[in-house]
């Protein structure tokens, strides 16, 4: 395999359906205070042709002490090798990237968006390590403590029409959102003055959930990033009943995806079903853009994983007939031996820093 690598202007990154593989979520993320490089892959096509794939990929510098860092690629990179040949691919990259990263970078972590090898039967990460390490090396790929983004997902078609997608919706889904219609929820388009409403009821969502609870600079960090790509940006969706916000989401947009990045529902009301209201709204200014697929953005691995902390993600989810997408999750690449091992073995234990 011939793999070239070499720098690019961030702000020239290609547009892709992969929102945190663009410049926009570069720039989000600049806000919040981390660094990013961007770098332009060719990739021969194979021995006996001449031709090239070409690609880029975004890596996002996050610090883990004073004097070290950790390069993560979120969802990238986007251009997949032949099936069996993931860890080599993945290997000469790496290697190929490693002189023009920052000398204090001791760790490369992907977060490979590629459709998973495995599918639903995951086995133990030994035997997920010793197939990613085939052919390979020097052996030096791991699997992560935990993965960053959602590897599992739901993906709505949007290229039919809005009849059509609603009738492949679950007949209780259908339900759902006529009766929030008959009820009197409006979903209404918000600005930064809504991020007030957002963040409540993010914070009684994360409560009630037991889930971590992002800081409101993250949310803030949105508003203030300069959309500079027409095809790239976000909405937040707010849904009301008698002018009382009930449920509210950040409808993202890249390419030709949008993406649910972040709900919220309050703890009154519910049987308003404003979250149905709220999703079949996305679903409709998705489509209005021009995307042609909807990310639903994280569900448990299966129905049938009822302890999983998504279960009642997927079981909400599947109901608006997107396809379960499931993705190879978080794999890390040692820059050097011995502080990322340290690294790694903090982050395991729960007591070192977590990307």
């Amino acid at each position: 395999m011939d793999i070239f690598v070499d720098r690019k202007p961030v702000r020239d990154l290609y547009s892709t359906p992969l929102l945190h593989q663009t410049y926009f979520w570069s720039q989000v993320k600049e806000n919040l205070g981390f660094e990013s490089q961007a770098f332009e892959l060719k990739v021969k096509a194979s021995s006996q042709l001449s031709a090239f794939y070409s690609d880029d990929m975004l890596v996002l510098f996050h610090p883990v002490s004073r004097d070290q860092v950790v390069g993560y690629v979120p969802y990238g990179p986007a251009l997949t090798p032949e099936a069996g040949n993931e860890g080599c691919f993945i290997e000469e990259l790496s290697e190929m990237v490693r002189p023009l990263l920052p000398p204090n970078c001791i760790l490369l972590r992907y977060d490979l968006p590629w459709r998973s090898i495995w599918d639903n039967d995951l086995p133990e990460v030994q035997m997920q390590e010793i197939r990613m390490n085939y052919g390979t090396e020097n052996h030096s790929l791991r699997k992560a403590p935990s993965n960053l983004l959602p590897n599992n997902t739901m993906i709505v078609n949007l290229r039919p029409d809005e009849s059509d997608i609603l009738m492949s919706m679950k007949p209780k889904t259908r339900y759902n959102i006529r009766l929030a219609q008959r009820k009197g929820v409006q979903v209404k388009i918000g600005g930064y003055d809504d991020l007030d409403v957002f963040y409540r009821l993010y914070e009684e969502t994360c409560e009630r959930n037991r889930l971590n609870l992002h800081n409101r600079l993250f949310f803030e960090s949105l508003y203030r990033t300069n959309h500079e790509d027409p095809n790239t940006g976000f909405e937040l969706l707010v849904a009301y009943l008698d002018d009382i916000p009930l449920s509210a989401m950040f409808l993202t947009f890249s390419s030709s995806r949008a993406t649910y990045l972040y709900g919220a529902s309050s703890n009154q009301m519910r049987e308003s079903m404003s979250t149905y209201a709220l999703q079949w709204e996305a679903i409709r200014q998705a489509k209005a853009s021009g995307c042609l697929q909807y990310d639903l953005f994280g569900v448990a691995p299966s129905r049938n994983a009822e302890n999983h902390p998504m279960a009642g993600l997927y079981r909400f989810k599947q109901g608006f007939g997107g396809d379960v997408f499931h993705r190879m999750g978080c794999w890390d690449f040692y820059l050097n031996d011995e502080l990322a091992s340290q690294l790694i073995s903090a982050e395991a234990a729960g007591t070192g820093y977590h990307l």
